[in-house]
């Protein structure tokens, strides 16, 4: 039997932080930078009363919680277009502006999913260098031929923890040519309170070729319900609206959100929890010598060339002792792993286990 020929696909695949080790489900799951206390009361107790009913289908618009957003943020609920995720998101701007031999810009380590979607729909993906691990504006810039069509970044970084500044993102934003689209991806920017820093909703609001990300699946500890949200000017949004898959947030993920946007106090919580966590892990690290960058999220990256153990090995004795964690090979840093910040058990866990890797 002869059957249809598909299309050639990239070569590359996402591949998640992992859940199990030796196909045993991981007692402490740290791998997919998830939030550290999990969804609002109040959002669990919205999703258990919605899901008692499932033969409704959702509202394709999911048009009450784009007004939750909107009110939320003082921004235009015609302006918000939501998706499973806010990789959905990415996967609608690439269908929609990138054709065959586009170049797409994204910063060395950066989100991988940014240069598949890119690379499925034909783009030529361009690397732009990084400083400290972080995001170089000049490097970029550098990077602009006539062929480029979009720029990717996510403010802060992901999978390095870094951020850079309001001056620094502006100066972008006013070199790149105004027919290139820039998206800022703010999946972690509730965690950031540096005040050099703005997220790229603030800023960018009123421009009309800038996108900005949002999602659920962080702070707000909604990861399982594949909740997020772009905001761009009308014309971008009913592009993308013109070809958004009907129906594509179930209804408890859109209750659930909503609720979780409402509670103020709950994501207070999460993040000073995350800003605790992030001082002493961080301090404990260093004390093991354990080179680590300064986060401004809620995880760590962590590079093991200045001690006598390699990455490798210390992901497999974490495993071994339940506590399963990122390598970042499939980002090309070497000899790295990065560390999600958990709960107050699992956070003093994975210190005691690191305390018998390092004898300390």
């Amino acid at each position: 039997m002869k059957l249809p020929k598909s299309n050639k696909f990239i070569d590359q695949k996402y591949i998640p932080g992992p859940s199990l080790f030796k196909r045993k489900k991981a007692k402490i799951k740290l791998s997919a930078n998830e939030s550290a206390l999990g969804p609002s009361p109040k959002a669990i107790k919205e999703y258990n009363a919605v899901s008692k009913n499932f033969k409704r289908y959702p509202d394709t618009n999911g048009t009450s919680l784009r007004e939750v957003i909107a009110n939320k943020f003082k921004i235009d609920k015609n302006r918000v277009i939501l998706g499973s995720g806010s990789d959905q998101i990415f996967e609608l701007v690439c269908n929609a502006f990138i054709k065959k031999n586009d170049e797409v810009i994204v910063p060395e380590y950066s989100f991988i999913i940014y240069r598949i979607y890119s690379k499925i729909n034909g783009a030529k993906i361009i690397y732009a260098k990084e400083k400290n691990f972080t995001i170089s504006v000049e490097s970029i810039l550098s990077k602009v031929t006539r062929k480029t069509k979009i720029v990717f970044l996510a403010n802060p970084n992901n999978p390095t923890g870094t951020y850079i500044s309001r001056k620094k993102i502006t100066y972008l934003r006013k070199k790149l040519r105004s027919d290139i689209l820039l998206v800022v991806d703010d999946a972690y920017f509730e965690y950031v309170k540096q005040k050099d820093y703005i997220s790229g909703l603030k800023l960018f609001s009123r421009h009309k070729n800038v996108l900005v990300t949002r999602t659920f699946s962080k702070a707000y500890g909604l990861a399982g319900l594949r909740v997020g949200w772009g905001y761009a000017s009308k014309e971008i949004i009913k592009i993308l609206n013109q070809i958004k898959p009907p129906f594509n947030v179930s209804r408890p993920a859109l209750f659930a959100a909503s609720a979780a946007i409402k509670d103020s106090n709950w994501l207070k919580k999460e993040i000073n929890h995350i800003h605790k966590w992030n001082k002493i892990l961080f301090r404990k690290f260093k004390e093991m010598k354990i080179a680590t960058i300064e986060s401004k999220t809620n995880f760590l990256l962590l590079n093991f060339d200045r001690v006598n153990i390699s990455a490798k090995n210390v992901f497999q004795k974490l495993a071994n002792a339940g506590i399963l964690v990122r390598t970042m090979n499939v980002y090309g840093i070497k000899n790295s792993l990065r560390i999600t910040i958990g709960k107050n058990s699992e956070n003093k866990k994975l210190i005691s286990i690191f305390g018998k890797i390092f004898n300390v």
